[in-house]
């Protein structure tokens, strides 16, 4: 866990926009976004970094051959493709996942800083999970922030609806879990 920490850091200075956090994702913050999956589900993650949140979605018990995930930073990739044996990971950005995944997922768990991207790349990423879920699916998406991470435009447009989650107050800093939906 120290290595992951180092790891996060060192990928933090060297390119803050795409780490955009201040600390790895605790396991506080990772039970509370696989809260909602079942052992049977099939799962994807976008930004998975050093595992924080990969850690939780096996803990609740999903075979790692149904999780895949997509990281764009090379040294992320390398170390989760050893730390998860079994789990499919993509060195590829979320909005190219309908390339790699068949449609029909149950979650996309997302650790990616939406906040602090342009809304046409929320908009890319976000479809790009609704093109993936089976009806009733859910996207799973964390923010620091007071409100929803993706902006109004682009639930309008895509006809989603979002649910608050589980508020994190052991994460650093404390994030809040937004759940959306198809409306």
């Amino acid at each position: 866990m120290a290595s992951d920490t180092a790891l996060f850091l060192r990928q933090l200075i060297r390119n803050p926009k795409q780490v955009s956090a201040i600390a790895p994702s605790s396991p506080f913050l990772a039970r509370a976004m696989a809260r909602t999956l079942s052992p049977t589900d099939r799962v994807v993650e976008f930004g998975p970094g050093t595992g924080s949140l990969t850690r939780g979605i096996l803990g609740r018990g999903i075979k790692p051959e149904n999780l895949t995930g997509f990281e764009l930073d090379p040294n992320f990739i390398g170390k989760l493709r050893t730390d998860f044996p079994g789990v499919t990971f993509h060195h590829a950005g979320a909005d190219r996942a309908a390339e790699f995944v068949e449609p029909g997922v149950d979650a996309v768990i997302s650790g990616l800083p939406l906040l602090s991207m342009p809304a046409p790349v929320v908009q890319a990423i976000v479809g790009a999970a609704f093109a993936l879920l089976k009806p009733g699916g859910l996207y799973i998406q964390f923010t620091y922030g007071p409100k929803p991470p993706v902006p109004h435009s682009v639930m309008q447009s895509l006809g989603l609806t979002a649910r608050k989650g589980p508020h994190v107050l052991f994460n650093l800093p404390p994030a809040r879990v937004y759940h959306f939906s198809r409306a």
